[in-house]
């Protein structure tokens, strides 16, 4: 009988150290070839929006699809997990929080592998939800001893800085400007919803690594062209996806500041075909725009979590 696992049950059954794992088991089977994954789809309505991706996952026998919702009343998220040899629905899993540690996830899996060994620092545009579990990700992967934000909302990058600084225990500040919050730090993250870009490449030091992790369709822009033009090394977690909806890499790809063949995915790295880093001097960009398979994925651990703890609810549903 399939289980019923909502928020709460998510955060009792998965850290984000699990979670990275598991993000990083995922992307070692796309490099293998053992994954397949559909990129997301979306229905426009009136009133809001209806979003959808799929994966399969060859080496985990599962499948599934993750559907959200966005209306101005909020955003609602469900993710179904079934099992490849038979079809049979396993899990249906709902809530923010598994979004939140996949995406702060494939982030840590990212630096982890392109950012230097010994970046300690942090610097943030954005202190939304998703924000929160960026800079978690990276703390399981980095020893990071500050981080700095900046968010057009001041009292939000103050909240944001009180709750991080108190659970992760690092040292957080407020900045008042986007190009203060990545001045002389090892790492940048932005998480954003913006169509004009909030980094600029004349900000850049030579050794930072970038992850830009907000811009999930073709109208948003985070970096501009000079932060493409300055990257020794561009990756992201799909190529298929980033060529629909990376509007950080659409831009300059049709202004002709970079090429298609120039970009490389996060499973070539994770898997060691390429580096994610030559040099401490090289600058590096990830790119996410958030792939099913690691959806599917962490639904598949939280699963498999349950099952051995008794948690969750049966659905009683039909055969």
């Amino acid at each position: 009988m399939p289980l019923f696992l909502n928020d709460a049950d998510v955060k009792s059954l998965m850290s984000m150290s699990d979670c990275v794992d598991v993000m990083e088991d995922a992307f070692n089977q796309a490099g293998d070839g053992k994954v397949w994954n559909r990129p997301r789809s979306r229905i426009r309505m009136p009133r809001g929006f209806h979003h959808l991706m799929a994966a399969y996952l060859a080496d985990s026998e599962v499948f599934g699809l993750k559907t959200y919702t966005s209306f101005r009343s909020g955003t609602r998220f469900t993710t179904m997990l079934y099992d490849s040899n038979n079809g049979d629905l396993l899990a249906m899993v709902q809530g923010p929080r598994i979004g939140q540690l996949r995406t702060g996830a494939v982030t840590a899996v990212a630096v982890k592998h392109m950012s230097r060994a010994n970046s300690s620092t942090v610097g943030i545009i954005g202190a939304g939800f998703q924000s929160r579990g960026q800079i978690e990700g990276v703390c399981a992967v980095r020893d990071i001893a500050s981080a700095k934000i900046f968010d057009v909302t001041e009292e939000n990058a103050q909240k944001m800085a009180d709750e991080m600084g108190d659970s992760l225990g690092v040292q957080t500040s407020v900045v008042g400007s986007a190009e203060e919050a990545v001045t002389d730090v090892d790492i940048i993250i932005t998480m954003t919803t913006a169509r004009t870009p909030v980094l600029l490449g004349d900000w850049l030091n030579e050794g930072q690594h970038i992850n830009a992790a907000g811009s999930n369709h073709w109208i948003r822009q985070e970096v501009d062209d000079n932060v493409i033009r300055k990257a020794d090394r561009i990756v992201a977690d799909s190529i298929e996806d980033a060529q629909i909806e990376s509007g950080d890499l659409l831009f300059p790809i049709e202004r002709g500041r970079v090429m298609w063949s120039a970009i490389r995915e996060l499973s070539d790295v994770v898997c060691g075909h390429i580096k994610g880093r030559e040099s401490d001097q090289e600058i590096t960009l990830f790119e996410s725009q958030g792939v099913a398979i690691t959806d599917v994925a962490a639904a598949n651990f939280v699963y498999r979590k349950a099952i051995d703890a008794g948690m969750g609810q049966d659905l009683p549903l039909d055969a």
